[in-house]
Parts: structure tokens; sequence; C-alpha cells
């Protein structure tokens, strides 16, 4: 998979992001930070990613076991420092409490929330392209 950010001008830390399928968003910081606030920050993203997919994640294993899930909510608080992520999840109140606790242990495995807890091997390179 492969995510590329582009600088989107002169001025501030305002990026274009493009993923492999075609999908843009813009990525900047706020004003108070000396970006312009065109988008989100992003470790608002990171955070809003592990919110998402905890939340599809919980859908799936819901529509697998023939559950009516109704409303999700997914909420997360995150830190800096140190590093911390703390998710709040909001059921339904038709499902009973064997579902409610088999879904709170399914929400830890989405992909992004194994990312996060793993020990993740980042690797930084730089490659100078000429025309």
């Amino acid at each position: 998979m492969r995510v590329t950010a582009r600088r989107r001008g002169a001025e501030g830390f305002a990026h274009e992001v493009e993923t492999e399928d075609g999908h843009r968003l813009v990525v900047d910081e706020p004003e108070s930070a000396g970006g312009g606030n065109l988008g989100p920050r992003p470790t608002l993203l990171l955070a809003s990613s592990l919110a998402g997919c905890t939340a599809i994640t919980l859908e799936l294993y819901a529509a697998r076991k023939g559950w009516e899930l109704g409303e999700v909510e997914v909420e997360v608080d995150y830190a800096m420092d140190p590093p911390s992520f703390e998710v709040t999840i909001r059921l339904s109140d038709e499902l009973d409490a064997e579902q409610r606790e088999r879904l709170l242990k399914v929400a830890s495995k989405c992909p992004v929330h194994r990312v996060l807890a793993a020990e993740t091997e980042v690797q930084v390179s730089d490659r100078i392209e000429t025309a």
C-alpha cells in the first residue's frame, strides 16, 4: 500500500495526500502552529483512522454473525506525550450482554489498532529523482 504527500503551496504546511486508490485529502496544521488550517492535522487523521477502522470492524463482525448492530459510535481521545489512545464505543441497547462483550473484544482487532499496539518498524530514506 502506498500513500503520497505533496506540498500544496509555498507557505504554511498544507500537503495534498493521495492514496494508491485515487482518494485525495489535505493535511495541514492549525494557524496557531503556522499552518493554514486547510485540513486536519496528521495526528488527528491517525485518531480518525482508529475510530473509523474500529467502527467498520464492529459492523463487519456483526454482519457475519447476523446481528442487528443499530447505531455505532466510536470516539477516540488521544495524547501525544506519552502517546496514548482511549477508545470509547457506544452500542445499541438492543444488544445483549454477551454480544456487547464480544464486540468490545473484536474492537481491538481492527487493523489500525493492531498497528498502533505493535512494535511497528518505520524506515525513513531519501531518493533523489532526476528529470
